[in-house]
C-alpha cells in the first residue's frame, strides 16, 4: 500500500505596503489618544474627589443634603467644617427626566426611521437622510433653548390634561399646578434631543435589512407593513435599542435645559409633573460658579458619578451595535 505524503499547509503572510503601514499608524495612535484622553479625565475625577468618597461613603450616593459651610471667616480655621453632601435626589431627577424623554422620543424615532426608508418618496428622500443627519449633530444647547421657548407651552397642555385625567395616581398628582418646571415637561424637551440621533441610528439599521427577506415576504403575498413587521422591525430592534441608549446617554449629560426648566429641589420625588427636579448635570453647572474648594472637589465627585453612569450606558450600547451587525 502506497503511503501518500500530507503537503505540509502553506503559512500565509500579508505584506503591508509603506502606505499602508503609515495608515494603520495613524489610526492606531488615534485610538490609542482616545483611550488615554479618556483614563486621565478619569484620572482626574478620581483625584479631585477621593476626600469626598472617604468622608461620605456611599451617602454621598445616596444622601438628601447639600449645604456648603461657606461662611466661616479667616480666622475660623479651629471651627470644624459643617458641610454635607450628597446627590441621591439629582441622580434620581437625571433618571426620571430621561426615562420621560426615551418614553416620548422612542416611538417617534422608530416611526420616523420606517417613514425615510420606506415610505417618503425618493425626490426627498435624500434630503431627508441629510437634514436627519445634519439634526443629530446640532448642539444640545440649541435644542433646549428652541424647546424651551417653543414646546414648553406644548408640555404644559400634555402635563394639565394628565392632570386631570390621571391625578388620582400619585406620579401625576400634584399640589401647586406649576406644570412648566416639571420633570414630564423638561422630559418632553430632552425628547427632542434624543429623537435625531435615536432616529439616524435607526433608519441606518433598517436599511441594512436584506433585500431578498423583504421580497420575499412580497412574494408570499405580503403587504409592506406585514414585510416591515414581520422582517425589518425584528431584524432591527437591536440596533434600535442601541440607538434608544445612544440617546439615552446624551440626555443624561444634558444641562442647558434641566437648567432652565427645574427648581433645584434635594428631595426624592417620582410625581413627574411637580415643579421639583434637576439632575446631576445641571446642578454642577448652578453651583460650580461660586463653590467653595471642597465644595468643587464635592461637584466633581458628582461629575465623576455621571461620568460612571454615562460610561456604562455607551458601553452597553456598543456592545448592542456589534451583536446587530450582520455577519457574512
Amino acid at each position: 500500500m502506497t503511503t501518500v505524503e500530507t503537503p505540509a499547509p502553506r503559512e500565509m503572510t500579508v505584506i503591508y505596503s509603506r502606505a499602508d503601514r503609515v495608515f494603520r499608524g495613524i489610526v492606531t495612535a488615534g485610538a490609542l489618544t482616545s483611550l488615554i484622553l479618556l483614563g486621565l479625565i478619569a484620572s482626574f475625577l478620581v483625584y479631585r474627589s477621593s476626600g469626598i468618597f472617604r468622608e461620605f461613603g456611599l451617602k454621598f450616593i445616596t444622601g438628601t443634603e447639600w449645604f456648603s459651610d461657606s461662611f466661616r471667616e479667616v480666622g475660623d480655621e479651629a471651627r470644624p467644617d459643617s458641610s454635607v453632601f450628597s446627590i441621591g435626589p439629582m441622580i434620581v431627577g437625571s433618571v426620571v427626566v430621561a426615562t420621560i424623554a426615551m418614553l416620548i422620543a422612542v416611538p417617534l424615532s422608530i416611526g420616523g426611521a420606517l417613514y425615510i426608508e420606506f415610505y417618503a418618496p425618493r425626490s426627498i428622500y435624500r434630503v431627508l437622510v441629510a437634514m436627519l443627519d445634519l439634526a443629530a449633530a446640532i448642539p444640545s444647547l440649541i435644542f433646549g433653548l428652541w424647546g424651551i421657548e417653543i414646546f414648553t407651552a406644548f408640555g404644559v397642555r400634555w402635563a394639565t390634561f394628565l392632570n386631570d385625567r390621571l391625578g388620582f395616581l400619585p406620579i401625576f398628582s400634584v399640589e401647586f399646578e406649576n406644570f412648566g418646571r416639571s420633570p414630564f415637561v423638561a422630559g418632553c424637551v430632552l425628547a427632542s434631543l434624543v429623537v435625531p440621533i435615536t432616529t439616524s441610528v435607526a433608519r441606518e439599521v433598517y436599511s441594512r435589512t436584506p433585500r431578498d427577506l423583504i421580497d420575499t415576504c412580497y412574494a408570499l403575498g405580503g403587504s409592506k407593513w406585514g414585510a416591515i413587521r414581520s422582517v425589518v422591525m425584528p431584524y432591527g430592534r437591536s440596533g434600535v435599542i442601541a440607538g434608544a441608549m445612544l440617546g439615552l446617554g446624551r440626555a443624561l449629560g444634558e444641562t442647558v435645559a434641566i437648567y432652565l426648566m427645574l427648581n433645584l429641589v434635594f428631595k426624592y420625588s417620582y410625581q413627574i409633573l411637580d415643579s421639583t427636579g434637576g439632575n446631576v448635570a445641571s446642578m454642577i453647572a448652578l453651583k460650580f460658579g461660586e463653590a467653595t474648594d471642597r465644595e468643587i472637589s464635592a461637584l466633581i465627585a458628582a461629575g465623576l458619578v455621571l461620568f460612571i453612569i454615562t460610561l456604562i450606558v455607551n458601553m452597553v450600547a456598543s456592545n448592542i451595535v456589534q451583536r446587530t451587525t450582520p455577519r457574512s
